[in-house]
C-alpha cells in the first residue's frame, strides 16, 4: 500500500486561460478512501488523470509513497484504474478481461488463474467467468472492471465516476459494495464523482473542488457541519443548505423581520452590513408565533417527513420574477401545511451557519 501526495500540482490545458487544476496540495493516507467531488469542470477528473499519468503536470509534483511519479509513464506507477465506461474487451471472456493485464506483465498462467478466481469469488463473479461482456448487465460489467483492477494488487486504485452509467437502485447497491470491498482490501483509493451523496456515504475523507481549486478536505460530517465557505455549504447536503441574506442588527441578523441571535463577535468579522446565514432544511421547526416567514409553493410528503418548498414572505414579488432563491424546510408533522400557506419557521441559533456576504468565507 502507499500514500498519495499532490504538491502544488498544476495542469493548464493548451489554449486555456486558467488552470484546470491550480496548485493542488492534497495528502491521502495509506489505505484511505479519498473522494474528489465537485461540479463539472472543477478539475477532479483532471487531478485523477494527473495521478494516473494520463495528463501532464505543468508544475508541482505527484508522489505515490516515497516515489516522485510526476514524469513516470502510467505503466510504472503501480496503479489500477476503473473507468466510467468499463473499458472491457468485447471479444474476451470475463476471465480473460480480468487477467489480461497480468498476461501482459508476463505472469504465469497458474498464478493468473489463481488471482482471477480469488477476485471473482470476492466480487460474486465466479459463475460469469466464461461469459462475454455483451451478456452481462451494467452492474456485472462494473464488477468485472473492479476485478480487473483487484487482480493486479496495485498500490492505488483510481476510480473515475464508475457508477454513473448505472440506474439509481443499482448505484446505491454498488456504492455500498465498493466501500465495503475497499475497506476489506485496505488499498489506497482515489474516487472521483460529481454526486455529493456518493461522496458523503463512501469516503473516509472528501475533497471538494471548484474551478480547479481545492475548497475544503475533511471527513463527511465535518463538511456537513462546518463548511468552510458558501460553495461547500451549498454543494454538500441534499436538499442543499438554505443560504439567506440577512441584515446585521442589534442582537443578531434579521430575516423577514425576525432576528436570529448571533454572537456579536461573529458579526463584527463581516465586511459589510449584511451576512449570509446558512440553515439546513432539518434545522427548521414550524412555529405558531414568531419566526422566519415563508410562503409555501410546494409540499413533498415522503412518509416520515415532509419537505416544504417556498420563498421568504417579504420577497414574494422577487420570487415570482425568479430573483429570489427557494427555501426548503424539512418538518416531521403528520399534518403539514399546504400549498399557498404562509408559515413561520423557528431555528435554533446553534444550528445557524454565518458566512461573509462578499468573500463567502465562514464567520461562525
Amino acid at each position: 500500500m502507499a500514500t498519495v501526495s499532490f504538491r502544488e500540482a498544476v495542469r493548464i490545458y493548451p489554449g486555456a486561460d486558467h488552470p484546470a487544476v491550480n496548485h493542488l496540495n492534497l495528502e491521502i493516507g495509506d489505505g484511505e478512501f479519498m473522494v474528489l467531488v465537485g461540479p463539472s469542470g472543477c478539475g477532479k477528473s483532471t487531478s485523477l488523470r494527473m495521478l494516473a499519468g494520463l495528463e501532464e503536470v505543468n508544475s508541482g509534483s505527484v508522489w505515490i509513497g516515497d516515489r516522485d511519479v510526476t514524469d513516470l509513464p502510467p505503466k510504472d506507477r503501480d496503479i489500477a484504474m476503473v473507468f466510467q465506461n468499463y473499458a472491457l474487451y468485447p471479444h474476451m471472456t470475463v476471465a480473460d478481461n480480468m487477467g489480461f493485464a497480468l498476461k501482459m506483465q508476463g505472469v504465469a498462467k497458474d498464478e493468473r488463474d489463481r488471482r482471477v478466481q480469488e477476485a471473482a469469488t470476492l466480487l460474486g463473479l465466479t459463475e460469469l467467468l466464461a461469459r462475454k461482456p455483451k451478456n452481462l448487465s451494467g452492474g456485472q460489467r462494473q464488477r468485472v472492471a473492479m476485478g480487473r483492477a483487484i487482480v493486479r494488487n496495485p498500490q492505488v486504485f483510481l476510480m473515475d465516476e464508475p457508477l454513473s452509467n448505472l440506474d439509481a437502485k443499482l448505484r446505491v447497491q454498488t456504492r455500498t459494495q465498493i466501500a465495503a470491498l475497499q475497506s476489506r482490501l485496505g488499498v489506497t483509493t482515489v474516487y472521483v464523482t460529481h454526486d455529493q451523496v456518493e461522496a458523503m456515504t463512501m469516503g473516509d475523507r472528501v475533497a471538494v473542488m471548484k474551478d480547479g481549486l481545492l475548497q475544503q478536505v475533511d471527513n463527511p460530517l465535518v463538511l456537513y457541519d462546518r463548511p468552510a465557505n458558501l460553495f461547500v455549504a451549498g454543494f454538500i447536503g441534499s436538499p442543499a443548505m438554505n443560504l439567506i441574506k440577512a441584515d446585521i442588527v442589534d442582537g443578531g441578523a434579521s430575516v423577514t423581520g425576525h432576528v436570529i441571535p448571533i454572537d456579536r463577535a461573529v458579526l463584527d468579522k463581516a465586511t459589510g452590513n449584511t451576512v449570509i446565514v446558512g440553515i439546513r432544511p432539518e434545522s427548521f421547526e414550524l412555529s405558531s408565533d414568531t419566526g422566519i416567514g415563508m410562503h409555501i409553493s410546494v409540499v413533498e410528503e415522503t412518509g416520515a417527513d415532509s419537505y416544504l418548498y417556498g420563498t421568504l414572505t417579504e420577497n414574494e414579488d422577487a420570487a415570482l420574477a425568479g430573483n429570489e432563491p427557494q427555501i426548503v424546510a424539512r418538518v416531521t408533522t403528520r399534518t403539514p401545511p399546504t400549498r399557498g400557506d404562509a408559515v413561520n419557521l423557528r431555528v435554533d441559533p446553534a444550528a445557524v451557519h454565518v458566512f461573509d456576504t462578499e468573500t463567502g468565507a465562514r464567520l461562525s
